[in-house]
């Protein structure tokens, strides 16, 4: 409309606004989060009653009564008999987990011998970390290093031959041990887990009932079941004179069970996606495997990452049922450590076992944060 008044028209956009003082800073969470309903208030008074009761003395038992050198379990005991401490025994003895700390890392591994295991987390640590970063490039010869050429690598360096000292594996034991079996458990069961929720979701009924039968088997036992069958009947099925070391069968086992579970987590993701996605796929004359690799696994896998992981925190944690097969992981080894006559205390026990429950709990929270930076890294479904 020629001649019309359009000065009511704003040609640039006005500068935004700081939120008001009051829906800000630490007293406005506090509001929201802690103070927003009666219920609210009371539950915050009680926890805040509960952490003021346990808290010095955790603290107290941890840090300031702890004791943290010596070379005997005389050195945590105390003088002061009565109060808190009615056996004369001092707060937490970490003189324990320092006397013990190579041990726990390595177990029975020879002492000259270990800058072998630490050479093998110096070049796992290279490797992983630029494989964690989204931006990294090489991403391929990276996977190579890391999945391929690495554990050829490490078996040779941990086990030896080719000029190194021959170090049997049932002398291999704590962190090390737990954390070779998670490595390869997550690293086998994610490929597998893909490769048995397509066959289970296959029009082919061969394929379809095997790999159906193969994760609800695997499923519906126990771990104990799966490390127990692996290390005791394995065996009986190779011919005469042939045997499997117990690391292998450890790793076979946790790898199956692995496997089953991440099948379900994968087809959970692929019933997810919309069927449009298949059918976009197949109109721009798509093979089944081209659809698979480039449109239907990404999202997929994008849709399960927080189930992903939480098999991943389990795996890593259910380590320390290789017990039962006559192994000993971080836990288990820790918990050997007990018997020993020169630490045996009132205080030794717990000690151990916070120690461990820390190191157990440090992967495990951060495997949970890396999971969270990669479900904001790649949530673009909504973004405009």
């Amino acid at each position: 409309m020629s001649g019309s008044n359009t000065s009511f028209v704003r040609t640039s956009m006005l500068t935004p606004e700081p939120a008001p003082a009051g829906e800000r800073g630490a007293g406005a969470w506090i509001r929201k989060n802690l103070l927003a309903t009666p219920k609210d208030v009371v539950l915050t008074i009680v926890a805040l009653a509960l952490l003021a009761w346990v808290l010095p003395h955790m603290i107290n038992w941890l840090f300031i009564q702890a004791v943290w050198q010596g070379t005997d379990r005389t050195f945590c005991a105390t003088t002061v008999q009565g109060g808190i401490w009615p056996d004369g025994w001092s707060g937490a003895c970490w003189a324990f987990v320092s006397a013990k700390y190579d041990q726990f890392i390595f177990g029975r591994y020879p002492l000259m011998e270990r800058w072998r295991p630490t050479l093998v987390g110096i070049l796992f640590v290279a490797l992983l970390v630029p494989m964690l970063i989204p931006k990294a490039p090489r991403k391929g010869l990276n996977a190579i290093l890391l999945f391929l050429v690495l554990p050829v690598l490490s078996f040779w360096l941990l086990y030896g031959g080719f000029g190194l000292e021959i170090v049997e594996t049932p002398l291999w034991g704590g962190l090390m041990v737990t954390l070779i079996l998670s490595f390869v458990s997550i690293a086998v069961s994610l490929p597998f887990g893909i490769l048995l929720a397509l066959g289970r979701r296959s029009k082919m009924p061969v394929i379809r009932m095997v790999c159906v039968g193969f994760i609800e088997i695997i499923r519906g036992i126990p771990l104990i079941t799966v490390l127990f069958m692996a290390s005791v009947m394995l065996p009986l099925f190779l011919p005469t004179g042939w045997t499997i070391d117990k690391l292998v069968r450890a790793l076979v086992g946790m790898s199956i069970f692995t496997s089953a579970y991440m099948a379900e987590v994968i087809r959970g993701g692929l019933q997810a996606i919309p069927k449009g996605q298949f059918e976009g796929a197949d109109s721009l004359g798509l093979g089944y495997w081209q659809k698979t690799r480039l449109i239907i696994m990404p999202q997929a896998l994008k849709l399960v990452i927080p189930s992903i992981v939480n098999t991943f925190i389990g795996t890593f944690k259910d380590t320390s049922l290789v017990s039962i097969i006559g192994m000993f992981d971080l836990l288990n080894i820790v918990r050997l450590n007990f018997s020993d006559a020169n630490w045996a205390s009132a205080v030794t026990p717990l000690t151990g076992l916070i120690f461990a429950g820390f190191v157990f709990w440090l992967f495990c929270f951060g495997m949970s944060r890396y999971s969270n930076f990669i479900e904001r890294h790649l949530d673009t479904g909504h973004k405009r």
